[in-house]
């Protein structure tokens, strides 16, 4: 028996043969068979927001955006799938918005698409982005769409939240007590493995979990809960690395600073064996690896209790790993020893690709 091998017609085709027009009607037909719904043609996009229902202690609702751009030069290692980039384009800007406290509503995004990107690799594409809006519960209500030399996802998302419920940078105090609802480190392992090793990415079946957080990420909503009971007094996503995230809550409230306990509520277990198997500092790992999209959080010691409480209750996560000092440094505490933190952490513009 012989057997051919048939390529479909579909699979070559481009974005070219669709034009503008023709891709924001694919656009909109994926939207509609996952949702039902349809998007609203006009020259700006509206979402509705009298159903929120206003909390009676609060004098003032605010309306929080974020928008995080991915650009596949950047962001995008080469094992990642048209899915994955697209799942991980929202998934980059929930971060942001869910660890301020804030529940979010809808998202807006602006697709920039190289015009000879294959049709079957864009509705990937824009597959991930939509499960991605549906397993978060956010509405998909427009964008924009050009064209580009490579694929450019800049999404605009917004939630409403009571005033005096915003989780801030600024805000923490001596003695807080240092949070997070992850682990670091796997981040750290998982870019390693993709970007520095000659082997396919398959082989290091030790550390699978390490991969999957790269090509695979989840959020969940500690920020929320803190949010709701008013009990934490700052917060900020890491997904721009530990070390910088921990800065930039420095500049949010100066001379302030931290001591950080090197345990096992910071790290992995499975970055120390990576650190340990192939001789590479497990502190690099942990501080520099990026895009965990864990969230720190800074609590006052009389909340904690309760805090970890309604954490454990939602079936969450909440690791003591620090406090906030009066001095603005980041000191380790490693065992009997006490250094402080050289690492700065990723800066864009700062090298080249």
């Amino acid at each position: 028996m012989v057997c051919f091998l048939m390529t479909s017609n579909n699979n070559k085709k481009e974005l070219r043969d669709l034009g503008e027009t023709g891709i924001i009607n694919l656009i909109e037909e994926l939207i509609y068979k996952k949702t039902k719904k349809h998007l609203i043609r006009d020259d700006a996009f509206f979402y509705e927001l009298s159903n929120y229902e206003k909390d009676k202690s609060s004098n003032q609702i605010i309306l929080a955006l974020n928008t995080d751009m991915l650009v596949s030069t950047t962001d995008v290692p080469k094992p990642m799938n048209n899915f994955q980039i697209g799942f991980k384009s929202v998934i980059m800007n929930l971060s942001d918005i869910l660890v301020k406290g804030v529940k979010p509503k809808a998202i807006l995004i602006s697709l920039g698409l190289p015009f000879d990107l294959k049709i079957h690799e864009f509705k990937l594409l824009m597959n991930g982005i939509i499960e991605c809006c549906i397993k978060y519960d956010i509405e998909y209500i427009g964008g924009d769409v050009n064209q580009t030399k490579e694929i450019i996802i800049n999404p605009t998302i917004f939630g409403v939240q009571e005033k005096n419920r915003i989780l801030y940078r600024k805000g923490m105090k001596t003695g807080d007590i240092l949070v997070t609802n992850g682990k670091f480190g796997l981040t750290g392992v998982g870019f390693d493995i993709l970007l520095k090793k000659q082997k396919p990415f398959e082989s290091f079946k030790n550390y699978q979990r390490a991969i999957n957080s790269i090509l695979n990420p989840e959020l969940s909503f500690e920020g929320l809960v803190l949010s709701k009971h008013k009990l934490a007094s700052a917060s900020i996503d890491s997904s721009d690395g530990l070390a910088k995230s921990l800065r930039e809550l420095i500049v949010s409230n100066p001379g302030l600073g931290f001591e950080i306990k090197m345990d096992d509520n910071i790290m992995d277990n499975e970055a120390k064996k990576y650190s340990e198997e192939f001789d590479i500092p497990l502190e690099n790992l942990i501080f520099n690896g990026g895009e965990e999209f864990i969230h720190l959080f800074t609590i006052n010691p009389e909340k904690y209790i309760r805090a970890k409480k309604l954490i454990q209750e939602s079936k969450g996560t909440l690791l003591k790993i620090g406090t906030v000092i009066d001095d603005s440094e980041i000191y380790i505490m490693n065992k009997d020893k006490k250094y402080n933190l050289k690492i700065k952490g990723y800066e864009h513009f700062t090298q080249s690709f």
